[in-house]
């Protein structure tokens, strides 16, 4: 069981007053910082490159991640990226997510709803954690059962700040939500940022069906895509709820960890 690590923000003290580095780019110092605390967070240290510790690696690896020009150097149009909401899971690690590719080994794994936010009822947020686990079922030998009480294998919550993990939320924005990979204790487990004004697709706000979507694939064992189209696709996107399903590369993915139903639709 793996979420990995959100490092703490190393920021230059403002009084150095010192030249930004070459990967600025041009841009303010407090873009840099800026930079410098989502490079750390979600692009933490891996063994794959020569300086692991390097802000330019790490900004080439995320260049390289959203498929974009890999010279190291800051631009506005990453920084328009770095400030989409987004799920707290990093996209590159030491690993590819998740390590040894963990998964469920029951055909039937349990979920409950312990909580829901301000903007949607109980019974909306079942319904639409119900839609979102029966996308990924339709592609996959696994049945979600839905249980009212005691632990579950997905334990499903909204909370604000420090919630009980090692990953605490940011208010409003940036991070909307993470997941575990499947595992004991808090494997599967998806926790969703209480701040966000979450909504069923009638009104403005993060579509939960769409976040949740994206979190039951890390709980399923999934990292993050590269293919914007993908729904594991780590920055949040608005769309029509009607037109919203899995990719191929979403569907090829969990494939791969759990195979296909024997009665899967062709795709």
């Amino acid at each position: 069981m793996q979420l990995a690590m959100l490092c703490t923000v190393c920021l230059l003290p403002s009084s150095l007053a010192l030249p930004l580095p070459r990967e600025a780019g041009g841009m303010s110092e407090l873009q840099w910082k800026q930079a410098q605390d989502y490079l750390k967070r979600f692009y933490p240290s891996s063994s794959k490159i020569r300086d692991p510790n390097s802000l330019e690696a790490k900004l080439k690896e995320m260049q390289k991640f959203f498929r974009l020009p890999v010279n190291g150097i800051l631009n506005s149009y990453i920084i328009e990226i770095m400030q989409k909401p987004r799920c707290g899971v990093p996209d590159v690690a030491e690993y590819s997510l998740f390590p040894d590719s963990p998964k469920w080994t029951s055909n039937v794994v349990t979920y409950r709803v312990v909580s829901h936010p301000r903007e949607l009822s109980l019974v909306i947020v079942n319904q639409l954690v119900a839609k979102a686990l029966k996308m990924w079922s339709e592609e996959i030998p696994l049945h979600f059962k839905r249980v009212s009480l005691g632990t579950a294998d997905i334990m499903i919550g909204f909370a604000r700040g420090a919630h009980g993990d090692p990953y605490p939320f940011d208010g409003p924005g940036n991070t909307l939500a993470h997941a575990f990979s499947p595992g004991p204790g808090l494997g599967g487990d998806a926790h969703f940022d209480e701040d966000e004004r979450w909504t069923d697709g009638s009104s403005i706000g993060i579509n939960f069906l769409f976040a949740a979507t994206h979190e039951f694939g890390h709980s399923l064992g999934l990292g993050h895509s590269s293919d914007p189209s993908a729904v594991m696709y780590p920055t949040y996107r608005d769309g029509d709820p009607k037109n919203f399903k899995l990719s191929r590369d979403d569907i090829k993915g969990i494939q791969k960890l759990y195979g296909e139903r024997s009665d899967s639709r062709m795709n």
